[in-house]
């Protein structure tokens, strides 16, 4: 039986996680908070909000990154068997509002990551729009496919099996270069990635954890492996994609 928990990963969002778990909890929807070592006053923050009913608080010992943050809270959902996790950011970029939509699709379509296709208002820079497009062109030679709208919006939800299988066995980044390596990791294994539109706001306070020297390097490297990857790959994806054809 579908049933699904919102994933939080946090590293010192403050305010605005709880904000966000205080709205993933208005919507009637079980959360999963991870603490992905933030600082004190955001701990002490987490620790309040945890006592609200169905909010389970995780805690990482020591900084892992996004990716570190989210596969330890899809664990944590599935030890408490949830079928599906919805992953959310906790900077206020994302609209709750749009969860209710985005569990409908995965309820109609189990097997399948259901993915953001961000709406951008005026306040997005335009600088991360330019690398954002690099990277999705990217990812598009490395599916050879266009499957994949938009690799980099970290609002999703997952079916929690193959999730855990890849994590299981294969390694998988852990800090920004995760969202985009586990899609098309997940698209090589053949789940279905569906594409819901949803919008995205940057806010004036928002905390931003993007380094971009240091999370440039990693994000170019991710490229880089995953088109060997690709290659090693080449022969059944381009059959599946005949066979899509047919």
């Amino acid at each position: 039986m579908f049933s699904a928990a919102v994933v939080i990963p946090v590293y010192n969002h403050g305010a605005a996680a709880v904000r966000t778990v205080l709205a993933v909890r208005a919507l009637g929807l079980p959360c999963i908070v991870v603490d992905d070592g933030s600082e004190p006053i955001c701990a002490a923050r987490l620790d309040d909000v945890a006592t609200q009913p169905a909010v389970t608080l995780v805690r990482l010992a020591r900084n892992q990154g996004k990716g570190g943050a989210v596969m330890a809270g899809c664990r944590e959902a599935a030890q408490q068997r949830y079928t599906h996790a919805v992953q959310i950011d906790a900077d206020g970029q994302h609209d709750v509002r749009d969860i209710p939509a985005f569990l409908e699709l995965a309820r109609n379509n189990p097997n399948s990551v259901v993915t953001g296709t961000p709406v951008y208002d005026t306040s997005v820079p335009r600088s991360r729009l330019i690398g954002r497009y690099a990277t999705h062109i990217w990812v598009w030679i490395n599916t050879l496919s266009l499957d994949i709208r938009d690799s980099m919006c970290g609002f999703r939800v997952y079916p929690l099996p193959p999730v855990l299988d890849l994590i299981d066995s294969v390694h998988v980044a852990r800090r920004m270069e995760f969202d985009f390596d586990i899609l098309v990791r997940l698209h090589w294994r053949g789940v279905a990635i569906l594409n819901r539109p949803t919008a995205v706001t940057y806010p004036q306070d928002g905390v931003s954890h993007f380094r971009l020297w240091r999370d440039n390097v990693l994000i170019s490297r991710m490229h880089a492996r995953l088109f060997f990857g690709m290659l090693v790959r080449l022969p059944v994806l381009i059959w599946r994609k005949t066979m899509a054809r047919r």
